[in-house]
């Protein structure tokens, strides 16, 4: 046919194997979940042997006393054999009545929205009132962390003024997950974006064109009338549509991550760090995991049966089973080296409890132990970290650089704010100091720090404006 052509084109694809999936899966299990998938693990494969699990699964099928005879061992091995799904079910029954006479079995459950919170606050609070006011807000909100209640009937309730209030609702809408303490789904994406555009995402010209569009056109673009909107803000259908994409990134559900409070269980810390004299131990918390073991026995018929079937069934088997022990060693390997580097790296807020983090990313780590940044946020992700001041997620000690300070390292915001606690409170209280005056004074220390942002950490330290401070 006239005008077909063909050509060559070579072009380099990463495709990740099953197992690459399966190591990257349990890298980023916290220490129940993974637990959990040992276990179901277990239940599949007739050649993993729990040691945990001897009593509610292995002595049903082994028998109180005695080895099992080796007719026994074919009969279950060809049934096994017929179909993995029965012997999934069969295992999964006498796992469940094990589980059920287990007193100190209990359910698994997500984490608690209102405690995560509480742990990020506690350190911004002055006094006692600002905790009992927060935490009376934090309890307020909705399953979706929302805050749905009348501000003022709140404010009520906790007799402080409206401005207080909304100080408070600030701080709250400063912390993790972003857009938690939002009164509405717009406010809810602006704040995501607001985070965004801190951190260097958007130009101040798309950053404008989102917080329109979610201000003002949340029904429109939910009917994606593009044309229409293109025509009022007078941009492109094409710029519509690439900040719809956008806005459909975000998360209009913050809380959907986290149980309600009836559902709350225990933490398990991952990782625990012990101060000595002269250095840290970090240790990871693996001692409860169930053991993963061959099982000698199923092992020994690989070697003695001749049946090329049978043969086949539990070769594979045995490598799904050394493969599962490389990726829990690698899981371990990988998180203890990453939680070195955290200690390292924020050593002072270990050190003393009045201790300040220090800027850290994710390319730091990474940097220091060569590997790749997706694998150091897998290693941290839903984890968390126990040490002499109490359990934290790890992903607290990842904070961003907010400012300037003339070295290397850079400030974060929580010493930056220290910083503007410290100007406030050695300033004129006739005559209090804007907070241009305050971004100038940080900037004489070599703290570089706009008016905008000196503004947002005074409100989330829920200190007053110059007219709020001034005294007559």
């Amino acid at each position: 046919m006239a005008g077909m052509e063909y050509s060559q084109i070579q072009e380099q694809k990463q495709i990740l194997s099953q197992k690459m999936i399966q190591s990257a899966e349990i890298l980023q299990m916290d220490v129940q979940e993974l637990e959990m998938h040992i276990q179901r693990e277990a239940l599949e494969n007739p050649l993993i042997d729990l040691e945990e699990m001897e009593k509610g699964i292995s002595g049903a099928l082994y028998g109180d006393g005695g080895q099992p005879e080796q007719d026994e061992f074919r009969r279950k091995l060809e049934w096994l054999n017929r179909t993995d799904e029965q012997n999934r079910v069969y295992y999964s029954e006498e796992y469940e009545e094990a589980e059920q006479r287990d007193p100190w079995n209990f359910a698994e459950e997500e984490n608690d929205l209102q405690d995560y919170l509480m742990s990020q606050l506690m350190m911004q609070l002055k006094d006692k009132n600002d905790y009992d006011c927060m935490e009376f807000l934090v309890y307020s909100l909705d399953s979706r962390g929302y805050l749905t209640d009348d501000v003022k009937e709140l404010a009520g309730k906790l007799r402080i003024d409206g401005e207080t209030m909304e100080q408070y609702i600030r701080l709250l809408q400063s912390v993790e997950p972003a857009g938690v303490g939002a009164r509405s789904l717009e406010e809810c994406l602006q704040i995501q974006l607001q985070r965004m555009m801190d951190g260097g995402s958007f130009s101040q010209y798309d950053f404008d064109m989102l917080m329109e569009l979610t201000g003002k056109h949340m029904g429109a673009l939910g009917r994606r009338h593009f044309a229409q909107i293109a025509a009022q803000l007078e941009i492109s259908t094409e710029d519509v549509l690439g900040y719809y994409q956008t806005i459909q990134k975000l998360n209009p559900i913050p809380g959907n991550s986290f149980s309600s409070r009836e559902k709350m269980r225990y933490i398990k810390p991952d990782v625990t760090v012990v101060k000595f004299e002269d250095h840290f131990e970090v240790l990871v918390n693996d001692a409860n995991l169930p053991q993963v073991k061959v099982s000698q026995h199923y092992l020994s018929m690989m070697h003695e049966d001749e049946t090329g079937e049978v043969q086949d069934y539990l070769r594979n088997k045995y490598r799904q089973f050394q493969w599962l022990q490389q990726c829990i060693q690698d899981r371990t390997n990988t998180l203890l080296s990453v939680a070195k580097e955290i200690v390292a790296c924020q050593q002072e807020f270990f050190e003393q409890p009045d201790g300040r983090r220090v800027p850290m990313g994710l390319r730091d780590i990474a940097a220091k132990l060569d590997i790749h940044e997706s694998t150091v946020s897998r290693a941290v992700k839903n984890k968390f970290l126990q040490c002499a001041w109490g359990v934290y997620p790890m992903n607290y000690f990842f904070v961003r650089k907010a400012a300037s300070d003339g070295g290397e390292g850079g400030m974060t915001p929580e010493l930056v704010k220290q910083k503007i606690r410290e100007l406030i409170d050695s300033e004129n209280k006739k005559k209090p100091l804007s907070d241009q005056k305050l971004s100038d004074s940080l900037r004489e220390m070599g703290i570089e720090v706009s008016r905008r942002t000196v503004a947002k950490y005074r409100s989330e330290m829920l200190i007053p404006d110059t007219t709020g401070r001034k005294e007559l």
